[in-house]
């Protein structure tokens, strides 16, 4: 009995300080974002724009125009993106499964894509709602085919080789529409296509904000029957899960999340498959009402920090969030595939 109360207190312990480093890790990034660039702008200049003090218009406005709302699309981006990962590893039961692995970002870009060129090529403004909109319809048709496939198929590897084709077709379409986009409007296309969270304005940060909260809560909310599910679709039922329900849930939430992203700052790669992984062995359990919070917070952070290694690393020169992301999370993915292959003795 003593032996499990002292099990039970470590473990408590070790939620709180995976926690703590995690809030820790969105605060220092968020301020490093904001101070480092090619104008360098000190603690106590930040401290005085939001305090509202007098302070040197250009910084004011490199601030509060550029680098803040810059920084907070990454916080709220890179959580949902970890997010959107952590629901399809559960919808799967696969641990590589994301957002990008299954082509589903890619479905999402190329819609967003051919929307913008369509408008923008007759001066009509694009707004948030009609990005969005447009990048949910390409997640949606693009995770249909991946069921579809799932119901062909029975290895979980071809599926995965199913959604990197789904990816590589919607992504060649995109190149295509890219490459004749020729209207002075949509001159930041290319950029976008790769991935990138420049550009953002204060009415994208709160629509995003908005989005990506209601839809969050809503995922926390599914964390006792996403805890059912884990162990078993026959076992959920049992527990009075409606798993179809459930189901249709997490692919519709998903893809919200994936459609959001894909919206403001393009597909970016591998952090719906290594954040998710990091942050279990991180907190040492796989309970949903501690991952879900844990995933987005880790998601925030490795997003921060990609951005501001890729707008630093070669300053003036900026490279786009999914060549950083690419480095730190391919080799994770790697991991992953390497321990599952070990642990079945293959």
């Amino acid at each position: 009995m003593q032996k499990e109360r002292k099990r039970q207190s470590d473990k408590m312990i070790r939620y709180i300080l995976a926690f703590l480093l995690l809030f820790v890790g969105v605060v220092l990034f968020l301020v490093c974002n904001i101070c480092i660039g090619s104008v360098k702008i000190s603690l106590e200049d930040a401290r005085k724009c939001f305090t509202g003090q007098e302070v040197d218009i250009t910084v004011w406005r490199i601030l509060w125009s550029v680098r803040f709302p810059r920084a907070l699309a990454a916080l709220i981006l890179g959580g949902a993106l970890a997010l959107a990962g952590y629901l399809l590893q559960t919808f799967f039961h696969n641990p590589i499964a994301g957002p990008f692995v299954l082509g589903i970002s890619s479905g999402a870009k190329m819609v967003v894509a051919l929307v913008m060129v369509y408008m923008l090529g007759r001066s009509i403004r694009v707004s948030s709602t009609a990005m969005i909109f447009a990048a949910f319809l390409g997640a949606m048709l693009s995770m249909g085919f991946v069921l579809l496939m799932s119901r062909k198929v029975n290895q979980m590897s071809m599926l995965i080789i199913s959604g990197v084709m789904i990816g590589y077709i919607c992504s060649a379409v995109t190149e295509f529409v890219v490459t004749f986009a020729n209207d002075a409007e949509i001159v930041n296309l290319h950029n976008w296509s790769k991935g990138s969270f420049s550009g953002m304005e204060w009415n994208n940060v709160f629509v995003m904000a908005v989005v990506v909260s209601v839809t969050s809560v809503v995922v926390f909310m599914m964390s006792k029957p996403l805890s059912a599910y884990q162990l078993g679709e026959a076992y959920a039922q049992n527990m009075g899960v409606n798993v179809r329900s459930l189901r249709v849930w997490m692919v519709l939430l998903s893809s919200l999340l994936s459609a959001c992203i894909v919206a403001y700052a393009g597909p970016i790669s591998f952090v719906g498959v290594a954040v998710p992984h990091l942050v279990k062995n991180l907190l040492g359990t796989s309970k949903p009402i501690l991952m879900i919070p844990a995933c987005f917070l880790g998601g925030s952070v490795f997003c921060l920090f990609c951005d501001l290694l890729a707008r630093t690393m070669f300053a003036p020169t900026e490279l786009s969030i999914s060549t950083v992301t690419a480095v730190f999370g391919a080799p994770i993915v790697l991991w992953i595939m390497a321990k599952r292959r070990k642990e079945r003795g293959v």
